[in-house]
């Protein structure tokens, strides 16, 4: 696990980055956790997330679309959670979670090395 170890550290030094994760959409598992503040559990948030990849991954399906999902933003007053599922074979069911500050964060420099840190990721 030191890579996901190094991935979430990654992940943390972006501009703004409260929290990250790495999370199993079929199980709602977190597989790993960085950060996080007292008043946000990030594994609970983690979970949650994952109603929302499984919905997105069904409507995707519905529509007899031959695409996959990037990455989804959800945009909240003050926070930008970012969830990217993981593309390669051996990372197929998870994605990474990434909660940043509105204020601090750089959105598309943010989702430009969240992609990188997934294709870094070897599990």
């Amino acid at each position: 696990m030191g890579n996901l170890d190094v991935a979430l550290k990654n992940a943390m030094s972006i501009d703004g980055a409260i929290g990250a994760a790495l999370v199993d959409y079929t199980s709602g598992m977190t597989l790993g956790v960085a950060g996080g503040t007292g008043e946000i559990d990030l594994t609970v948030a983690a979970a949650g997330n994952t109603d929302v990849v499984r919905a997105k991954l069904r409507t995707i399906e519905m529509l007899k679309l031959d695409d996959e999902i990037e990455d989804i933003l959800i945009t909240l007053g003050s926070q930008y959670h970012l969830i990217r599922p993981l593309s390669n074979r051996t990372g197929k069911g998870l994605f990474l979670y990434l909660m940043v500050s509105k204020s601090r964060a750089n959105l598309a420099m943010a989702r430009h090395q969240l992609r990188v840190i997934e294709e870094t990721l070897e599990l």
